[in-house]
């Protein structure tokens, strides 16, 4: 989507009075302190006069507690709208594996998944097979939180219908920030540690060429770092999980040659200027972007590990402080926030930082929650689940509670400029945003609108000063004008491009590894751009260049 697009289409929406807050009167959320009222979706009113039991599945991360029913937040939704749910609960990190057997064994499919996690060809798939239920005539009927949503912003209700206007899931949305200030562009943020820099008197780099330097003085500096600071264990002048989402290095590429790099790591592709979808991973840029990390490698510059550590381990290592540079969404949740700064665009031949696809229109997961096939009462589920996008419940949901029997609370009960009451982001201090959250959250379906912030909540502070990162110091090199938007695909051309993307995506995940730490040459690029033509690269690109035009058709532009 272009950013002035989405400008346009906003400024529309505005002069049409449709970015209303959602009205959900304050004495009829019961999640607040001495709130009382009841609330009404649809034909049902909660709380009801009797219990009734719904089953659901959903996720957990591991080490943090397995009964959702003791999580607090699930025991004030039971108490609010005395609907009991029997959680089936599944280890996060387990659910990718035990997804197709648990809808392989349909007879047993709970009334909802609150955790579906289903990307675009499970959603179509499930749908098909009649084992996730169409849910637009729900939304319409029980679910007056979302409709208001979806009424007051079109695009998402657009993101979540198939070709024939149905909805198979109910989605996730977070709004922070939009188009180039999205706190999404960026997932994988490097971070680099100025302590170490002030103490051996480097300077923050702007070319490769610097940063490869300031690199060498990590590690031939490093028994004075490890001296002056206590740091048990090797210095490690760069850290990262190669093929990880946010943890992998691949922006550091994005001044190489055409300046895309590879900031879809997932699907490799970006959008040029003549809204032309290209893969981003057979660029020369990306060729001599990769042919420098090698070079790195080969210096002792990134961490050996990085080809194979676990999130665990990776964290472990910088929780010892032993990172001259770093990657991830927030560095607080592998370091500390004092000791490092956001790394800038880096210049080899050009200056530039490719949003991620899809994040001008901030975060949204379409496959976030499903009805099953076997469920008995859908009126009632939605109804329950549209409490989940209730502008108090939402935010708990996504970040944690208050009022927690625990060492750590996400909010606190405030109150806005009107003096109703409004969630306050309590100081994380020391604690890890991720690990907090991890605790106290249950996710699942839900809205965050920009609307809320100074009104139903708190901006939490490590998503404001993300924000101000992003807005300060990457947004004035983001020079390309597009990323690709959040589209659903028939199932046709769904099924297709899994299949293709399989044999792509693994393909290019395979020699990056290899090329970074083993090196490459002429034929071997020759050879990996042969490979991909026989995968069907051609095939790949053209399903996606059918759908971002329609979309720029369907824009009239």
């Amino acid at each position: 989507m272009k950013a002035g697009s989405v400008k346009r289409f906003m400024a529309l929406l505005l002069t049409a009075g449709l970015l209303a807050s959602v009205n959900v009167p304050a004495a009829e959320v019961e999640l607040l302190p001495d709130a009382d009222g009841n609330t009404t979706a649809g034909e049902y009113t909660f709380p009801l006069e009797e219990t009734q039991t719904l089953t659901a599945i959903t996720t957990f991360p591991a080490s943090t507690e397995s009964d959702p029913n003791n999580r607090t937040i699930f025991k004030r939704l039971e108490d609010k709208t005395n609907v009991h749910i029997e959680w089936t609960a599944i280890q996060a990190d387990q659910w990718g594996d035990k997804k197709a057997l648990t809808f392989a064994n349909y007879k047993d499919l709970p009334d909802f998944i609150f955790q579906a996690g289903l990307n675009d060809t499970d959603l179509l798939k499930y749908a098909e097979q009649g084992l996730i239920l169409n849910v637009e005539e729900y939304i319409e009927k029980d679910m007056p939180n979302l409709n208001a949503i979806f009424e007051n912003y079109p695009e998402y209700r657009a993101m979540c219908e198939d070709a024939d206007g149905h909805i198979w899931a109910l989605p996730w949305i977070e709004q922070l920030g939009s188009e180039k200030t999205a706190i999404q562009t960026i997932g994988n943020m490097p971070f680099i540690n100025t302590k170490w820099m002030d103490f051996l008197g480097l300077e923050m780099p702007g070319t490769t060429d610097e940063f490869e330097q300031v690199l060498l003085a990590f590690k031939e500096h490093a028994s004075e770092l490890q001296s002056e600071f206590g740091i048990e264990g090797d210095i490690i002048p760069m850290s990262c999980i190669i093929n990880d989402g946010d943890q992998d290095p691949a922006i550091l590429i994005n001044g190489f040659g055409e300046g895309y790099g590879d900031g879809d790591r997932g699907r490799h592709i970006a959008v040029t200027d003549d809204k032309e979808v290209i893969c981003s991973a057979v660029q020369e840029g990306y060729k001599e972007g990769i042919a420098w990390l090698h070079k790195l490698y080969e210096e002792g510059l990134i961490d050996p590990e990085a080809f194979t550590q676990e999130w665990s381990t990776y964290v472990a290592k910088g929780k010892s402080h032993r990172y001259g540079v770093l990657f991830s969404w927030d560095v607080a949740n592998i370091d500390n926030l004092a000791d490092y700064e956001p790394l800038p665009a880096l210049e080899a031949d050009v200056k530039n930082i490719t949003p991620q696809n899809g994040s001008f229109t901030s975060g949204f997961d379409r496959g976030r929650c499903v009805l099953t096939g076997m469920c008995k009462n859908p009126d009632l589920v939605c109804a329950w689940l549209d409490q989940m996008y209730d502008p108090y419940q939402s935010p708990q949901n996504n970040w944690g509670t208050y009022g927690e029997d625990d060492e750590f609370d996400i909010f606190q009960i405030g109150t806005n400029a009107n003096g109703d009451p409004m969630l306050t982001h309590t100081p994380l201090g020391d604690w890890s945003p991720v690990e907090v959250r991890e605790a106290e959250s249950v996710n699942g379906p839900l809205a965050i609108l920009n609307e809320y912030y100074g009104v139903y909540v708190t901006c939490p502070d490590d998503a404001q000063y993300r924000l101000d990162w992003i807005a300060d110091i990457y947004t004035k090199d983001m020079t390309k004008n597009y990323v690709y938007p959040n589209l659903l695909m028939s199932p046709e051309d769904t099924e297709e491009l899994s299949n293709l993307m399989a044999d792509v995506t693994t393909c290019i995940n395979t020699h990056k590894s290899d090329w970074i730490m083993n090196g490459f040459t002429d034929d071997d690029w020759n050879s990996y751009l042969s490979e991909l033509d026989a995968y069907g690269l051609s095939s790949y690109l053209e399903i996606f260049q059918k759908y971002l035009d329609n979309y720029f058709a369907s824009l009239g532009e």
